[in-house]
């Protein structure tokens, strides 16, 4: 594979993003393609970061090449992408692509918080740029979020900083207990949004928090504001390609159990397909159950053409893989990943298939909105029957 500024470049597979899943997607695959092992160039990675993670180093040691400082701008064809480097442009046609772009905090201005615009308020991905780059993050912080297991990495950071969490503030009612444990020392508050930033002089002076149980107000002082949890998919490339999106989702790509998405030869790994759900160790598990249906790909065999959709129902809001083919595998996580628009304390399944009820069950008591569906409640799928249909009531007395 070579290349100019201004001149293709055509690997036989391009990875866009260097976390987790997309290197551990380029080092299986780079391993993975028959007569060229360890030969540098045929499947390329790109990083928009001025350095490719940690992660990226076994992709290049399994002989992918990784460019750091290289943004994806757009598509020059189905599998054809725009790429913009301090070295000019570039157009890279690849036999395939893997979407492995990650996933975003909602921002303030998303989150539809009111009260004054100051310094001081930032997500959890941005207090780690500032103290990565040395910059103060204040002396008392207060972190809100939607999950407190979303919470303890930001406290986390402000404690390696040197600055104290006067207050962690979750949405939850029962959160997980290892996150709580965790937390052990900082004051923690569940059942609690952040209702308005007050702000003087252009710096934060601290924020008022409303119990979302009784309505009741409190106010406090912090000279910092970190909102963490209620992630969205960097999905700008998948929306651009004019891939189909997962129906009653957050813009994640619509995949099948191959992770495939809906464009021929355009795969999705990693946290593009999951936000906020799951360790690296979960999202590099998508890259490494790439390599196969992407090595079947490049070596001519298509997935089977019909796929059966997968539809989650109130208060599910949506599921991911969405698609059942024909002969695919089940997905890397060991079943589907919903959402739901609730915690869900004593949650019962039930999957229906045309007439069928294909399973009943009792799934463990879900704090967050991620609910797990095991695989095995979808073994007895019809992959060329109607949509299967997944209900959850929560059995909690009221």
């Amino acid at each position: 594979m070579t290349g100019a500024p201004g001149l293709p470049l055509t690997p036989d597979v391009v990875v866009v993003g260097a976390g987790p899943a997309g290197a551990a997607a380029a080092a299986g695959i780079a391993e993975a393609l028959p007569g060229l092992p360890g030969l540098p160039g045929r499947v390329l990675v790109l990083e928009r970061q001025p350095e490719a993670t940690g992660h990226a180093a076994r992709a290049a040691a399994a002989g992918a090449v990784v460019r750091a400082e290289a943004t994806v701008t757009g598509w020059a064809g189905p599998r054809a992408l725009e790429v913009t480097t301090p070295q000019g442009l570039l157009r890279v046609d690849a036999r395939a692509v893997v979407l492995a772009t990650g996933a975003r905090e909602r921002p303030r201005a998303a989150r539809l918080i009111p009260g004054d615009r100051p310094a001081g308020v930032c997500t959890t991905g941005q207090l780690r740029r500032l103290v990565a780059a040395g910059q103060g993050v204040g002396t008392h912080a207060v972190v809100a979020g939607t999950a407190a297991a979303a919470v303890w990495p930001a406290v986390r950071v402000l404690r390696a900083a040197g600055s104290r969490t006067v207050l962690a503030a979750t949405t939850d009612s029962a959160p997980a207990g290892w996150a709580l444990r965790a937390l052990a020392g900082v004051p923690t508050v569940t059942r609690c949004r952040i209702s308005r930033v007050i702000g003087r002089g252009g710096r934060l002076q601290g924020v008022e928090i409303e119990n979302t149980a009784t309505g009741q107000r409190r106010t406090l002082a912090c000279d910092c504001l970190v909102l963490t949890g209620d992630w969205l998919p960097e999905n700008e490339l998948a929306r651009a390609a004019g891939l189909d999106l997962t129906p009653g989702g957050d813009g994640t790509p619509l995949a099948d159990t191959a992770l495939r998405a809906s464009r021929p030869g355009v795969f999705a790994a990693g946290t593009l397909l999951h936000p906020g759900w799951g360790s690296a160790r979960a999202a590099a598990r998508d890259g490494v159950h790439l390599v196969a249906p992407v090595t079947a790909w490049l070596a001519g065999r298509a997935p089977a053409a019909t796929a059966v959709p997968i539809l989650a129902h109130a208060p599910l809001r949506w599921v991911t893989p969405a698609l059942l083919r024909p002969g695919d595998p089940p997905p890397p996580y060991g079943g589907l990943l919903a959402w739901a628009d609730r915690p869900l304390r004593l949650p019962r399944l039930t999957v229906r298939q045309d007439d069928r009820i294909l399973a009943r069950r009792t799934l463990p008591p879900r704090p967050g909105p991620v609910v797990p569906i095991p695989w095995r409640a979808l073994a007895r799928a019809d992959r060329e029957g109607g949509p299967v249909h997944l209900r959850v009531t929560d059995l909690t007395p009221r």
